[in-house]
């Protein structure tokens, strides 16, 4: 299949440009405070009635979280991704128009943001975390969509009817769409477990499973993508050949996760 000719940039006003990838990072943002007020308004689907903290909050916390997402993100490429060249060239950490975020170093910076608003509110903590797990997904989906705009982070070659071209693939091969894989499962599949879990089962009146959960299909989902990803350049692939660094990150989320639902189901479920 060809690739659809979209252009990077969303719009420009003169010397201001906007790309689609940055209007992804805005619109979940937008997106995921939106739903969060729809969750946050809605007690009954708390342990003990009693959200994190209250709906009109939400906006404030979206600056905690934009920082914490950029910051993390930005950090996380630098240290997981490409240090040796970060280190010869320190400089180039700010660069961030020239790309370069690590999804894994943004939920740090992210769970540290929640943590510092949360307390600074007096809200339960483990809520706070499932209240961004269950939004998260809308960020994720968007992101994935804006990589595949940008024609990059695709995946290996393939003889697959729905293979893509890429402007960018110096082979000019059909690889596989791995952004438009990882926009599936991380973000509509992904969303609509949970919608399921917090609207259906009641999950978020066990601090701690929302969030669970969402670290283990995120982790699953990362890992089985990658293994028709091409990984980053700059490493390749580690261990022999045949495991990236996303999967190397994705592991722990997926353990993490299973201990977060087993302390979330072993704690009495909260009227």
């Amino acid at each position: 299949m060809p690739f659809p000719q979209i252009d990077p940039v969303a719009f420009a006003l003169g010397p201001f440009v906007v790309r689609w990838y940055a209007l992804a990072y805005l619109v979940g943002i937008g997106l995921g405070s939106l739903y969060a007020m729809a969750l946050l308004r809605r007690p009954s689907l708390w342990a003990d009635n009693a959200p994190p903290f209250k709906p009109e909050e939400v906006w404030d916390f979206a600056f905690w979280a934009v920082l914490g997402i950029i910051i993390g993100g930005r950090l996380g490429y630098v240290l997981f991704y490409n240090l040796p060249y970060y280190a010869a060239n320190p400089v180039e950490v700010i660069a961030l128009w020239d790309g370069g975020m690590a999804f894994h170093g943004g939920m740090i910076g992210l769970i540290v943001a929640i943590l510092a608003f949360t307390r600074s509110k007096g809200g339960n903590l483990w809520s706070a975390v499932d209240l961004v797990a269950a939004v998260g997904s809308i960020g994720l989906f968007l992101g994935r969509i804006a990589n595949f705009i940008n024609a990059e982070l695709y995946g290996a070659p393939t003889n697959l009817p729905w293979g893509v071209v890429f402007p960018t693939d110096p082979l000019q091969v059909p690889r596989h769409p791995s952004q438009l894989y990882e926009a599936a499962l991380e973000g509509l599949v992904l969303f609509l477990v949970i919608r399921f879990v917090t609207h259906v089962a009641y999950g978020l009146r066990r601090p701690g499973l929302v969030a669970g959960i969402f670290g283990i299909g995120y982790g699953l989902s990362r890992i089985a993508v990658e293994f028709v990803r091409l990984p980053d350049p700059q490493i390749g692939y580690l261990y022999g050949g045949w495991l990236t660094m996303g999967q190397v990150l994705s592991v722990p989320m997926v353990l993490i996760g299973l201990g977060f639902v087993a302390y979330a189901l072993r704690r009495k479920r909260a009227r």
